[in-house]
């Protein structure tokens, strides 16, 4: 086997922020379906999904606003770097999903894109998005477990 195909999949993007402010509450791994350029873009390790989310139309399921950047040796057969791309789901994952994302507060935001052997994979969420004074309570409170964690830590190595 070669080494691509073995142990973790190789990340490309991460959507830090969809953590921030959603509270993220089902999550799912789905295929992406991608031109030849937007793959050799991505193998270059250049994308952003910050401004990503998910759109249900007709029973399918896009990815809308995930900025691929040209690949500049593709010449005229390039693509448009923030095009609408077919997240490859199955129809019952589709429908039920489609419902998640009907209801209020709610939305479908990709987590990460990364690469699982040579296919090209994203990792879509399901949350509630959080208000102003949910995120600063949630950052109030990471502070407090670092600051005992970190306390802890440097009590042990006094004794």
């Amino acid at each position: 086997m070669s080494k691509r195909s073995e142990g973790k999949p190789r990340n490309i993007a991460n959507n830090r922020r969809a953590w921030h402010d959603y509270e993220i509450l089902d999550r799912l791994e789905c295929g992406i379906s991608l031109m030849g350029s937007e793959v050799k873009s991505l193998r270059a390790g250049r994308a952003s999904i910050g401004e990503a989310y998910v759109s249900f139309e007709n029973g399918e399921a896009f990815l809308i606003h995930a900025h691929i950047p040209i690949y500049p040796q593709a010449g005229p057969q390039n693509h448009q770097p923030e095009r609408k791309r077919r997240l490859l789901m199955s129809k019952k994952q589709i429908s039920k999903w489609t419902d998640k994302a009907k209801a209020s507060g709610y939305g479908v935001v990709p987590l990460q894109l990364y690469f699982s052997g040579s296919w090209i994979k994203v990792e879509i969420g399901y949350g509630r998005g959080r208000k102003q004074y949910d995120k600063r309570q949630k950052l109030k409170e990471q502070d407090h477990k670092r600051d005992v964690a970190r306390a802890l830590r440097n009590n042990s190595r006094d004794r």
